[in-house]
């Protein structure tokens, strides 16, 4: 005890713990707002469920899911332990004279220690094995600098260092039970201690007496280092990640934030480190560089200069230089070629520290959020630093002229608005205008469906299907603009909610109950973001509501489909956004195709590369679109003869895809839509 309290006096490192932290939380402060203190109580359980399950972690790697849960559990339950062993030997024994490590629950305290300290201890080699093997997760190469331009030295060495520090405490407190088990004569009832029980016998014979002390000395300050290194390290995600789950928003992405009138004249976007909200810069500490983001990014596999990780680690490092929060000092890291973070120093986030092509090359998928285990919202940072770019004219000049276009005309295409319902030209029957009369469905038909020649045939195929249902539907015609989905994810705010405006203002001028689309763009704004300017209807994707009209027999099918072998495909902004993947695989099933999933499919679906502008952008640059790559992910399903889609971007995408990749004799696309018109 004499020598606990020496060590504790001089090295003092609670004090170096609680100053690191504090810079951590100074850092925090410098954020701006960003109202996540609503619901506490729920918010702490649900982290604390998804912590002690290790849900996030399990998701989609139940390798590192077991491993890390045997890691968890094994840390907490020897921290509860020694936290035990302390208030026993440190307060009831000297302060009370008494003892609750005795009898049986000595015995059962003793087992459960080392059941936990053996998983933690495998949990550990598990990790480092897999580490060892380099999975391309964990595979620090960037896409967008050449390997001198940039240093990740310093993270490798914390992920060692990290992993190492836990392995040698692991080890040395097993080897400092058996030296104590064995100094003590291996009494009968330690055998309740197997682990140390046998490393007691095995070491018995190596002057155990002798080699305790200089075992605990050591343990002793390697456990102490570790704890004044957590807040300066990897280690500190054990706390930071806990509170970025507590604080994580479940709409981010789905519903970007707004910008308020005073910020929208000063110019919007984020240009210095104060503007990033306090969970974005915990974000960047939350980090734990698993790359699941990294393998998960369509750009990022294309070839293009974007991979989410190193884009939070980046800002981390930038963060912390700024900010000087103390870790860089440590684990130093350069972010790019030429680039020098500093105080004073006039460095465009947007830009200098990250580039911006790379914020460009971004698909807005949300592959990255959905993947990442600790709640880091990268999407909301990259259209906040995108707005920056739209702020200051930083484009190409293809996504220049189709946001001109939609400003202009309310649409992508550049068409006048009386344009917009000429796909009803030619069918048999008047499709009602929710101007004009009552109806139930308001079909909000979108851009694509709209002017697109090669998405019109499905557009009327639709029609023709809600009036031989008898729907009570209508279009606004020339009314409706663009939903805005893609215009908000570009960074052009302003374009954005004056698109929300005129199709709110149509909305008014309409008597509908409901909203109905087959844009799942359309669907994901009309239904997560409009309401917060003061849209309130119910909205449906169309396979939702032909799943609905099927239930109530309404929808009904004079023949099975037995002929085809289908693959489908889930968008994006319908399946990962909005969690709406069993609709379509419903109507597939009730049509009586040979359905099989792709590999990738539902929440983990593979983007198609058209969200978040880049539709209107040039990829000729990219190594492999990411369309071209889910076709060849569709054939390795034997014996597929469709692809079926129901997004009119992923059909005009998917439908390109298949004849630059040579496909056309192989692989049809075809819209969910279609097979529903035949089987009817």
């Amino acid at each position: 005890m004499d020598g606990g309290r020496f060590l504790y006096r001089r090295v003092g490192y609670e004090r170096v713990f609680i100053y690191g932290f504090w810079r951590r939380y100074r850092k925090y402060r410098r954020g701006k707002d960003a109202d996540r203190f609503n619901n506490l109580v729920g918010r702490f359980f649900k982290a604390l469920g998804a912590m002690a399950t290790n849900k996030t972690v399990y998701k989609r790697d139940s390798y590192a899911g077991a491993a890390h849960w045997m890691i968890f559990w094994g840390f907490v339950v020897l921290f509860i332990g020694t936290a035990i062993v302390a208030l026993d030997f440190d307060i009831l024994k000297p302060v009370f004279d008494q003892s609750i490590l005795v009898g049986t629950f000595y015995k059962w305290f003793s087992l459960f220690l080392d059941v936990f300290g053996a998983l933690f201890i495998v949990g550990l080699f598990m990790m480092l094995f897999r580490r060892g093997k380099k999975p391309p997760q964990l595979d620090y190469k960037r896409p967008d600098l050449k390997p001198e331009q940039y240093d990740r030295s310093g993270y490798q060495k914390d992920d060692k260092a990290f992993l190492w520090l836990l392995i040698v405490i692991g080890v040395t407190g097993f080897l400092l039970e058996g030296l104590r088990i064995a100094a003590e004569g291996m009494p009968a009832f330690e055998v309740w201690s197997p682990v140390g029980y046998v490393l007691g016998l095995m070491l018995g014979g190596f002057g155990p007496e002798t080699l305790h002390p200089y075992v605990w000395w050591f343990h002793a300050i390697v456990v102490l280092g570790f704890i004044a290194y957590i807040p300066y390290s990897k280690a500190m995600h054990m706390l930071v990640d806990y509170a970025n789950l507590m604080f994580k928003d479940d709409l981010a992405a789905k519903r970007l934030p707004k910008v308020s009138p005073e910020k929208m004249k000063e110019g919007i976007g984020y240009r210095k480190i104060d503007d990033f909200t306090w969970k974005e810069l915990m974000d960047f500490d939350a980090c734990t560089k698993c790359g699941r983001c990294h393998v998960a990014c369509p750009a990022n596999a294309s070839g293009a200069p974007l991979s989410p990780r190193d884009l939070i680690l980046d800002l981390r490092t930038y963060a912390d230089a700024t900010i000087g929060n103390g870790t860089s000092e440590i684990f130093q890291q350069t972010f790019s070629e030429g680039v020098k973070a500093g105080k004073g120093g006039k460095i465009s986030i947007a830009g200098d520290i990250i580039r911006a092509d790379t914020l460009w090359a971004c698909t807005t998928c949300m592959a990255c959020v959905e993947a990442c285990p600790v709640g880091i919202e990268h999407l909301t940072t990259i259209v906040n630093l995108r707005r920056t770019l739209v702020d200051a004219g930083t484009m190409e000049n293809s996504l220049q002229d189709t946001l001109a276009n939609i400003g202009d005309y309310g649409n992508s295409f550049g068409q006048s608005d009386r344009a917009r319902a000429k796909w009803t030209q030619g069918l048999e029957f008047k499709v009602k205008d929710a101007r004009k009369e009552p109806v139930k469905y308001l079909w909000f038909v979108g851009d694509y469906a709209s002017y697109d020649p090669a998405v019109q045939q499905m557009t009327r195929k639709v029609a023709g299907i809600f009036e031989k249902m008898g729907l009570d539907y209508g279009i606004l015609y020339e009314s409706e603009k663009n939903a805005g989905n893609d215009v908000r994810r570009i960074g052009e705010e302003g374009l954005f909610e004056m698109l929300v405006e005129d199709n709110m203002a149509a909305f008014a001028k309409s008597d509908f109950k409901e909203i109905v689309t087959t844009d799942p763009h359309s669907f994901n704004t009309l239904k997560n973001e409009y309401p917060e300017f003061g849209s309130s209807y119910a909205v449906h994707h169309y396979t939702g509501l032909l799943c609905k009209l099927l239930d109530e027999g309404k929808l009904k099918f004079s023949k099975k489909l037995r002929h085809y072998k289908v693959t489908y495909h889930d968008p994006c902004y319908l399946g990962r956004y909005n969690g709406e993947t069993e609709a379509p695989r419903k109507l597939l099933r009730a049509l009586g195709v040979e359905f099989q999933d792709m590999r990738r499919c539902g929440a983990n679906s593979f983007c198609c590369g058209a969200g978040g502008g880049r539709i209107w952008m040039d990829d000729s640059k990219l190594e492999k679109r990411p369309s071209v790559q889910r076709i060849e992910e569709a054939l390795e399903i034997d014996g597929v003869n469709l692809f079926i889609v129901a997004c009119p971007k992923d059909y005009t995408m998917y439908t390109d895809a298949v004849k630059s990749s040579g496909n056309e004799k192989r692989l049809a696309v075809r819209d969910i839509i279609e097979l529903v018109e035949e089987a009817m």
